[in-house]
């Protein structure tokens, strides 16, 4: 019985870091994007959109309900960023960069990059071990 109340302690503990370092990321990439104009959850997209995708592929990256990317959408096509089109099958809708947004997208990319004080202090050997362990979860 000792040994699950340690399991369950440990993966508490984990549970809590993570989720404290998702907070600190995410607040992280919202002050990074703000010079740029954009709400955070739709600079989200566009930095997600690295080539053509499907919004329900979309929602699924960014973890929201898929009638939720039809108002980032909206906002990504009144802003010039990006275009809806069918896809082979007609009921998917595809959404995808245009010219000014893909040159956008370059730009959050170099700032968000520019703005990872969480991953600082580490080295790149450290930062490719996060980054395998994070891969698994």
């Amino acid at each position: 019985m000792a040994d699950n109340t340690s399991e369950v302690l440990e993966s508490q503990d984990l549970a809590g870091m993570i989720v404290g370092v998702a907070e600190r990321a995410r607040a992280d990439f919202a002050e990074a994007v703000k010079p740029f104009g954009l709400p955070a959850h739709v600079a989200r997209a566009l930095f997600l959109l690295d080539q053509s995708k499907s919004m329900r592929t979309v929602a699924s990256e960014l973890s929201c309900d898929p009638s939720h990317v039809t108002g980032i959408a909206d906002e990504l096509e009144t802003r010039g960023l990006a275009v809806r089109s069918p896809g082979t099958d007609r009921r998917i809708k595809m959404l995808e960069l245009t010219a000014e947004g893909s040159a956008l997208r370059e730009n959050i990319t170099a700032a968000v990059a520019a703005q990872a004080p969480f991953a600082a202090g580490l080295t790149p050997a450290q930062k490719q071990t996060l980054r395998d362990l994070l891969s698994k979860l």
